[in-house]
C-alpha cells in the first residue's frame, strides 16, 4: 500500500514536472517610439500574412482586442487580447515571452495555450519575424478588454493536459530550404507552413485535434465550412496555375475556378494588402502541391444538362428557377461580371457538400472593397429539404460528379454548426 502511494505520488510529481513552465517576468509597457519604424511596418505585413486580426477581433469589436468566439469540437474558446493593455492584453510581455507563446504555446505566466493559436505552425517562424510582429502589436492602441471564460468539455479546461498534446503534435524546427526549388517557391513554403498556417484549415485533424501530417493539405473544416484539398485531390474543374491562384488570393475570385466564401473571405482581404511578391510566392508553393490534380482543360466546356437534372430533382429544378437562375443561369447579367460558372465552383464539385450548403445558408460577401460576387443568405427562406433539393439539382446539372448521399442530413448538420457557438 505504502509503495503504491509512493509510486502514484512520484508519478504525479513527474507529470507535474513535465507540464510546468516558469513565468517570465513582466516588463513596463514599452513606449511605441522605442521600436524602429521599419520594424513596425514589416510587422504590419506579417500580421496580415498571419491573419492575426481575423481571430483576435470580436464581431463589432476593436481590432486585435480579442474576445472572438472560436467554436471547436471540444467547446468554445475565446481569443486573447493582443493589444498592449497591461492588464488584459500583452502590454507587460517581453519579446522573449511573445516568442515563447508563438513557438511553444506557453503564455508569459507559464500557462499552456490552446492550439486554437496555431503555434504548431508559428513555431516555424524565424525569431526576426516574430520580433517584428511583436513590435507591430506593441505599437497598437491599448484596449482594456478581458476575454470571456472558455467553455470546454471537462476536463479539457485543465491546461496542463496540453503539455501531452504538444508532445504528440507540436513539431518544432525551421522550414528547410529546398535548393532544387526557386527562391520564390521557398519563400512561399516558409509563409504557407509558418505564419500563413494554411494547413491549419486545409489538413484533416484526428480525434485529439492534431493535424494528420500524413494527409497534409487533403482538406479540412474551418468554422463550419469545408477547406478544400490543396493537393492532387483538389476538386477544381480546371487546374490551378500560380497566376490563377495569385488572382484568387489577391481579389477573392478566379473566373475559371471559384469565389472566396466563408473563412476564406477574410484571408483574401488580408492578402489584398500585402506585397505582391509574397502572394505570388504563396501561390507558387500551393500550385506546386496541387500539380497533377485531375482537372480538365481550360478550353473544355463545363456540363449543363437541365433535362436530366430536372428529372432527378424536380423540386430542385423549380426552386433553382425561382431563386438561383436570375444570377447563375445561362445568359444571366451577373455572369458577365466575372462570376465563375457553377460548373467551375469547387464547392459544387467537392466530394463533401459542406461549403456548397453553407454558401446557400450564409451567403457570400465580396472580401475586397465590396467588389466581386455577392450572394444573399437563404437560411431563413429555404428549409433543409429545399436546400438539399437545389444542391442536388445543381450538382447533377452542372458537374459530372456523383450525387451526394444523405444530403438532407448534411444540410441539417451544417445549419446547426452555422448557428454555433
Amino acid at each position: 500500500m505504502l509503495y503504491g502511494m509512493l509510486f502514484l505520488s512520484g508519478g504525479a510529481l513527474f507529470a507535474l514536472a513535465l507540464t510546468w513552465r516558469p513565468a517570465i517576468a513582466p516588463i513596463p509597457v514599452p513606449a511605441p517610439g522605442s521600436f524602429p519604424a521599419g520594424m513596425v511596418e514589416r510587422g504590419a505585413v506579417l500580421a496580415r500574412l498571419g491573419d492575426c486580426a481575423v481571430c483576435h477581433t470580436a464581431e463589432g469589436g476593436r481590432p486585435l482586442a480579442g474576445g472572438r468566439a472560436l467554436a471547436t469540437p471540444f467547446g468554445t474558446l475565446y481569443s486573447d487580447n493582443l493589444t498592449p493593455d497591461p492588464d488584459t492584453g500583452i502590454g507587460t510581455w517581453s519579446a522573449e515571452a511573445f516568442r515563447r507563446a508563438m513557438k511553444d504555446g506557453v503564455s508569459r505566466t507559464g500557462s499552456h495555450l490552446y492550439p486554437a493559436l496555431p503555434y504548431e505552425h508559428f513555431t516555424h517562424v524565424s525569431d526576426g519575424d516574430l520580433d517584428a510582429l511583436y513590435a507591430f502589436l506593441m505599437t497598437r492602441r491599448a484596449v482594456r478588454q478581458k476575454a470571456p471564460a472558455n467553455r470546454l468539455i471537462p476536463p479539457l479546461g485543465f491546461r496542463p493536459l496540453l503539455a501531452g498534446w504538444k508532445m504528440l503534435f507540436l513539431h518544432k524546427g525551421a522550414i528547410i530550404v529546398d535548393p532544387a526549388r526557386s527562391a520564390e517557391w521557398n519563400r512561399g513554403a516558409y509563409l504557407v507552413e509558418g505564419l500563413g498556417h494554411c494547413g491549419g484549415c486545409h489538413t484533416p485533424r484526428n480525434i485529439a485535434g492534431g493535424e494528420v501530417r500524413s494527409r497534409a493539405y487533403a482538406g479540412g473544416i474551418a468554422e463550419g465550412w469545408r477547406a478544400p484539398p490543396l493537393d492532387r485531390s483538389n476538386p477544381a474543374a480546371r487546374g490551378w496555375t500560380p497566376d490563377a491562384l495569385y488572382t484568387y488570393l489577391r481579389t477573392g475570385i478566379s473566373p475559371d475556378h471559384s469565389a472566396a466564401a466563408g473563412p476564406m473571405g477574410p484571408v483574401v482581404e488580408s492578402l489584398s494588402a500585402v506585397p505582391e511578391e509574397d502572394v505570388r510566392a504563396i501561390a507558387t508553393y500551393i500550385a506546386s502541391r496541387m500539380a497533377g490534380a485531375d482537372a480538365g482543360s481550360p478550353s473544355r466546356p463545363t456540363p449543363d444538362d437541365p433535362v436530366r437534372a430536372a428529372r432527378l430533382f424536380p423540386e430542385g429544378a423549380t426552386l433553382y428557377a425561382g431563386a438561383c437562375a436570375g444570377c447563375h443561369g445561362p445568359g444571366a447579367p451577373m455572369m458577365g461580371q466575372g462570376r465563375p460558372a457553377l460548373g467551375l465552383a469547387s464547392a459544387l464539385r467537392d466530394e463533401v457538400p459542406t461549403s456548397a450548403i453553407q454558401a446557400i445558408l450564409r451567403g457570400i460577401e465580396p472580401p475586397v472593397a465590396g467588389r466581386g460576387p455577392k450572394m444573399p443568405p437563404f437560411a431563413d427562406s429555404l428549409t433543409d429539404a429545399q436546400v438539399a433539393a437545389v444542391l442536388g439539382y445543381a450538382r447533377s446539372r452542372y458537374t459530372d460528379r456523383p450525387a451526394w448521399s444523405k444530403l438532407d442530413r448534411a444540410v441539417a448538420r451544417a445549419r446547426k454548426e452555422s448557428a454555433q457557438p
